[in-house]
């Protein structure tokens, strides 16, 4: 039994502690810096940046990483590691949990499934991409794991979290050195892809006097908007923000009792089904708020539990928790011999992304091409979020759709690309087929994608 002044009753709450308070930071040094406070870099990356070079000078000076003292519990980056892996599965489940009413979608089908199809194409050329390169550089250059490329899209295209998921399971299971620290690092060139690349393209717009200032809104008029007339107080035996806690760790609880059953059933897939906790948590909650909505309709539930103002503050609090926790975990010791493969792939990354985004946003898109776009690309290399700060700048009061793209494409965004991460799953077991195979299924995605362009010119030619 540890007592109350053991490392470990300390650690864990120090460590969180310093991300807080990097975040504090992070958060002064953008607004009192003029090019920091213009630019679109989250505070989260930043924090997880000034974490990264706070933990960098003490190591310099003392030789020990800061994670790695008694104050940090010793386990300093084991604790990092186990936040990011959480957080991601937690800021799931809050989204999950949000109401969507489905208004914007009628009519736009073709659209929403079209950027839902985009999206896994964009995972699939950044996989080719990036695991083209590795294999390259693994034959002819030195001595390197092949498969590790693979890591890219979900590095770009899905964050943090799931970027050292599949390098730890690389890491683990493959040997794959240093797999988780490549795949937090590859994350956090994504998001600066995402604010140094969209600031860059948003300022040649700007030459083009294609941006104009946008009027946000309020806190305030956000929260009311978010409140139904029925919901349960604000406070009351139990405060509402309680409430969301009670049912996004509920959800939780019954993920890991799946998935603790999975990996008893598949011992031997045990580190993938548990890379997956963000997908059995999505599973689980949309089944648990089918059952609210359905006692909601039988009047046996009186109020609205579930309030999408604060599910929304608390996805991006796992979200922000877990950016800095997951760069905060990097370490750069692991990564010297090979760095440079590491910038050429994030490198190739943003340029694929790009070019490819763009492409497509001027084909398929022409009505809101500049949005489409922006948006897309943001998403892409860093988060949603990214997207949507990008798209404010051109669109501040969301009268184009993309938005609504964004939102709704999730779903045949998820149904295309549950093979891809079975595909990256086997990666490690046949790099040069896996290439093959993300090739194959790229070109598929695109004939369905540019569907109406290929039957077109088919019927031009008869």
């Amino acid at each position: 039994m540890n007592e109350f002044w053991d490392v470990g009753v300390w650690g864990g709450l120090n460590v969180f502690a310093l991300m807080l308070l990097g975040m504090l930071a992070a958060t002064l040094i953008k607004k009192s810096t003029a090019v920091l406070r213009e630019s679109l870099i989250p505070t989260s990356v930043l924090a997880g940046g000034v974490i990264l070079f706070v933990s960098g000078v003490y190591k310099t000076f003392s030789g020990v990483s800061l994670f790695e003292t008694p104050f940090m519990g010793n386990e300093g980056f084991a604790i990092l590691e186990m936040i990011t892996y959480h957080a991601l599965a937690l800021g799931f489940i809050a989204s999950t949990f949000e109401s969507s009413d489905g208004n914007s979608a009628p009519g736009r089908k073709a659209e929403i499934l079209n950027t839902g199809i985009t999206t896994v194409s964009t995972y699939l050329i950044q996989a080719i991409t990036g695991i083209g390169i590795t294999i390259f550089v693994s034959k002819f250059v030195m001595d390197f794991f092949p498969a590790a490329g693979m890591i890219l899209p979900f590095g770009y295209g899905q964050g943090t979290g799931q970027a050292m998921n599949y390098g730890t399971i690389y890491e683990n299971q493959y040997g794959f050195q240093g797999g988780k620290s490549f795949g937090l690092t590859i994350a956090t060139f994504g998001f600066l892809s995402a604010s140094l690349g969209g600031v860059l393209y948003l300022s040649w717009l700007k030459r083009k006097n294609r941006l104009v200032k946008q009027d946000n809104g309020t806190m305030k008029s956000a929260m009311e908007k978010s409140m139904k007339q029925d919901e349960i107080p604000l406070f009351e035996n139990m405060d509402t923000l309680t409430v969301q806690f009670t049912f996004i760790f509920g959800c939780y609880l019954i993920t890991y009792a799946i998935l603790y059953v999975l990996g008893e059933l598949l011992p031997g897939m045990k580190s993938i089904i548990y890379g997956f906790n963000f997908l059995i948590g999505v599973v689980v909650t949309t089944c648990v708020k089918k059952l609210i909505r359905r006692l909601e309709e039988r009047k046996i539930l009186k109020k609205h539990y579930v309030n999408d103002f604060l599910m929304v503050r608390l996805r991006n609090v796992f979200y922000d928790v877990m950016v800095v926790a997951g760069i905060s975990a990097i370490r750069v010791s692991t990564m010297e011999s090979y760095i440079g493969v590491l910038c050429v792939v994030c490198l190739a990354g943003m340029v694929v992304t790009f070019a490819y985004n763009r492409f497509v946003a001027q084909t398929l898109f022409k009505e809101y091409a500049e949005e489409q776009f922006v948006a897309m690309y943001g998403m892409l290399t860093g988060t949603a979020s990214s997207g949507l700060v990008l798209l404010r700048e051109l669109d501040g009061e969301f009268k184009t759709p993309v938005s609504d793209n964004l939102i709704y494409q999730n779903i045949p965004a998820i149904i295309f690309g549950l093979p891809l991460m079975l595909i990256a799953a086997a990666a490690p077991e046949d790099p040069v087929g896996t290439l093959l195979v993300a090739v194959a299924f790229f070109i598929a995605l695109n004939l369905l994608l540019f569907r109406a362009q290929i039957f077109g010119l088919l019927k031009r030619k008869k």
